[in-house]
């Protein structure tokens, strides 16, 4: 059975670090734009999933799609959830793989799209997602670039901010040369029954001591498939990542 694949793009107005960040203009184009662009031009099925009327107000201005969700989430997952009962009750349509795509993420790549979205030829794929190889000693022991360690079937074992594996008896600046260490890329996917399953799950406490939601998955048993993409991926999370890109 062919897979019928909705893309959902979660935003939210309110940000620490930047508020209002969907709005912000790259190139005269709000970022939210820049982001539905790129996934529209490889789904069919495109949609922003907000629960403020300035972002849908935005969407509806250059076009796109937007389907309203509560306030109350505090994970994209959860506003992924909510999102794909609204569109399956009023497009009448039913979808079998849910995109999760950052709405940070402006040049996120088609070919990441695909790579991401293949990982579902195998009938077998519950979630998928993207790593990257780390090849810069301050990407390994930062923080906020998740690492993941992967099995030999190619599925995370585990995720951390902390650089894993620890490589013991080596200096740390030899760590990158003796080991494949990868860092995650914020992108998932999920076979839409896995989607409402995950959702009604209960914290646990590895992602209370990670402040990682997908070790909540792997908590519970769920298998999360891996694709290695070799595109750096620029996200915007702070107006000086913002002042950057326009310098470039």
């Amino acid at each position: 059975m062919k897979n019928q694949f909705l893309a959902l793009i979660p935003a939210r107005y309110g940000s620490t670090r930047f508020p209002g960040k969907p709005l912000a203009k790259i190139d005269n184009k709000p970022m939210i734009q820049h982001v539905y662009e790129r996934a529209s031009g490889f789904f069919e099925h495109t949609y922003v999933a907000t629960d403020d009327s300035r972002i849908a107000q935005a969407v509806e201005k250059f076009g796109g799609k937007v389907i309203m969700t509560a306030d109350t989430h505090q994970r994209g997952t959860d506003r992924c959830a909510e999102a794909l009962r609204k569109i399956e009750q009023q497009g009448g349509q039913a979808f079998n793989v849910v995109i999760n795509i950052q709405g940070d993420e402006p040049f996120i790549d088609a070919k990441q799209l695909k790579l991401l979205s293949s990982a579902f030829d195998e009938s077998d794929t519950e979630i998928a997602t993207l790593v990257k190889q780390i090849d810069q000693q301050t990407d390994l022991f930062d923080v906020n670039k998740p690492k993941v360690v992967l099995n030999k079937n190619s599925e995370a074992i585990y995720f951390s901010r902390a650089p894993i594996p620890y490589y013991r008896n080596l200096e740390e600046n030899k760590w990158l040369h003796k080991h494949r260490y990868y860092k995650h890329i914020g992108l998932y996917a999920y076979r839409t029954d896995i989607l409402r399953q995950i959702t009604q799950l209960d914290q646990g406490s590895l992602e209370v001591a990670e402040s990682l939601e997908q070790l909540r998955w792997l908590e519970n048993g769920y298998r999360i498939a891996v694709r290695e993409t070799d595109i750096e991926n620029i996200s915007i999370d702070t107006p000086a990542d913002l002042e950057k890109i326009a310098k470039k």
